[in-house]
């Protein structure tokens, strides 16, 4: 069954090992007949800052408008990005500042503590690389960059199921490892997972 497919690559460098995970699995989505989306956050221009918080919000610039209207025509989105310092790039985090707002992803009730998930009926997937050993990152950090993207942003908003694919130990991995890495998202992408 043929998606739309929204590919986010948040890491700053365009040549980095995620920008190539990205554009895999975008190619492996699009040989497989998937309408896809790429876009690296390096090329957009914004400011990631979120200067008054939700108090007054600022305006987009075009290509955050742009981001929004990609989020609402996907059925399934994809973020790839490194964990720095056990979380998301301070990029790809502001992006998420900027981006998912208030009427956009979600709306908090008035007169409880809960909230309406307004991205609801897409599904995600998140692709991440990381230079500790996963088990590192699982049992001394208890998967930061993983638990605050998955929980705290997507399934907050209504994005749901969220896998997860992370590649670790990258610093140490030799060129045959990574080639496995790119046909594996390839082939993720050619299933829309």
């Amino acid at each position: 069954m043929r998606k739309k497919i929204l590919v986010i690559n948040g890491h700053p460098n365009a040549e980095s090992l995620c920008a190539s995970l990205a554009a895999n699995y975008a190619k492996g989505a699009e040989q497989a007949g998937h309408e896809i989306k790429l876009v690296h956050l390096s090329q957009l221009s914004f400011d990631p800052i979120l200067h008054k918080g939700y108090l007054k919000i600022q305006d987009l610039e075009p290509d955050l408008i742009q981001a929004q209207k990609d989020i609402l025509w996907a059925e399934h989105l994809v973020f790839v990005y490194p964990i720095w310092w056990s979380s998301l790039p301070a990029l790809l985090k502001g992006f998420l500042d900027r981006v998912l707002l208030p009427g956009f992803a979600f709306k908090y009730h008035k007169t409880d503590p809960f909230w309406d998930k307004l991205l609801s009926g897409r599904t995600g997937r998140i692709i991440l690389t990381t230079d500790a050993p996963w088990l590192w990152n699982l049992v001394m950090n208890w998967d930061p960059a993983i638990r605050t993207m998955k929980k705290g942003v997507l399934e907050f908003c209504g994005i749901k199921p969220v896998n997860v694919t992370q590649f670790d130990s990258i610093k140490n991995r030799k060129p045959e490892d990574i080639k496995k890495y790119l046909q594996k998202v390839f082939e993720l992408g050619q299933k829309a997972l």
